[in-house]
């Protein structure tokens, strides 16, 4: 399927990796980029959703037939996304200061989880890892228990592919006036810093902390944390602000006492305790008639399979089904210039031979 999506003649070769990097491809994929990625021989698709769009090609990166494909195509590209340790491109001959001889407006694009210097430059590491030095685990979890482990979204795909993906398009814009490409260097552990902002600049109190389990935001508040229904299923309650708070109350018919001191820590825990009873009286449908679409600040917990069928979701079209497999749709959105989503299919050796001679 051809794709007018807002980045469309963008050319990406994109180097065979997991976790963020593959993310940043598929991002740029469906703004309408081509993207070549460069695979080991024998490679199967980890990912059928994530590494969708792709024009795959098998290479052998040490054998100078290899080479030579992979600098034709670095020649003819606007963006490299990598996500080695720092040294291998290096060490094969691609890194950034011989790529960007051959072609300086290339954007070099490197994502890893430590960054390219520091004292933990080559050691392994995952999501975990990562996100433990940068302060942000610490505050993920319950009072008294150990951090909780939020999947991989704030690492390597909050912290990760999202800052890659929008340092890859400020150097391309910033190239429209330089005429020069440059290195992205894009570690998560910066990232993640940087998605900790808020919580460095506010001023810290009983309501605005990270300790773990603690303040308005890490799950002490009864008005803002998630509640199990009559039926198993669960709810979640966001109402912070006064008129939220009273709204939601109102509607759920909650105890005359928990209209009194909403932001006094003191009280939150036995609050909860008598919020926690109320909704365990109805299912989960039965709170989201009374609630959902209200100024309640409400939703039900769904799980990921059934996300689909929420009518929000659904409404939004926020799944697409292609190919017999349903996919996330794009992010963002644009009207003028739509992403669509595009197979992927073995033929990265045709597109960098048009690419040679489009020149």
């Amino acid at each position: 399927m051809p794709s007018n999506g807002p980045l469309t003649g963008l050319k990406v070769v994109e180097f065979q990796g997991i976790g963020p990097g593959p993310h940043v491809a598929m991002m740029l994929a469906d703004m309408g980029a081509e993207v070549v990625r460069i695979e080991r021989a024998g490679h199967q698709p980890m990912n059928a959703v994530v590494e969708r769009a792709r024009h795959r090609v098998a290479v052998d990166l040490k054998s100078e037939d290899g080479q030579a494909f992979v600098r034709t195509a670095l020649k003819h590209a606007d963006v490299l996304v990598e996500g080695f340790r720092p040294g291998v491109m290096e060490r094969l001959g691609l890194g950034p200061e011989e790529m960007l001889a051959a072609n300086p407006r290339l954007v070099y694009a490197r994502m890893t989880g430590w960054g390219q210097e520091g004292p933990l430059a080559q050691a392994a590491g995952h999501d975990l890892n990562y996100i433990a030095i940068t302060g942000a685990l610490d505050a993920i979890g319950k009072r008294g228990e150990l951090p909780v482990p939020p999947q991989n979204l704030v690492g390597d795909f909050g912290g990760g592919s999202m800052y890659c993906a929008m340092g890859i398009l400020a150097a391309l814009f910033e190239r429209q006036t330089s005429g020069k490409g440059q290195v992205v260097d894009a570690a998560i552990v910066d990232g993640v810093t940087s998605l900790m902002s808020f919580f460095y600049g506010q001023p810290h109190s009983a309501l605005r902390t990270v300790e773990r389990g603690a303040g308005l935001l890490g799950g002490a508040a009864h008005f803002y944390r998630c509640y199990t229904c009559k039926d198993g299923k669960e709810v979640s309650v966001g109402a912070i602000e006064p008129q939220f708070y009273a709204e939601l109350l109102q509607r759920a018919d909650a105890p005359e006492h928990l209209r009194e001191a909403q932001m006094d820590p003191s009280k939150w825990d036995s609050y909860a305790e008598d919020l926690a009873a109320l909704f365990a009286t109805k299912t989960q449908a039965e709170w989201c008639d009374l609630l959902e679409g209200t100024d309640a600040c409400f939703a039900p917990v769904v799980p990921l399979d059934h996300a689909k069928d929420h009518p929000h979701m659904k409404a939004r079209g926020a799944f697409v089904e292609k190919g017999g497999r349903w996919h996330t749709a794009p992010a963002p959105r644009f009207d003028r210039t739509p992403n669509t989503i595009r197979d992927s299919a073995q033929d990265g050796e045709e597109v960098v031979a048009r690419w040679r001679q489009e020149g």
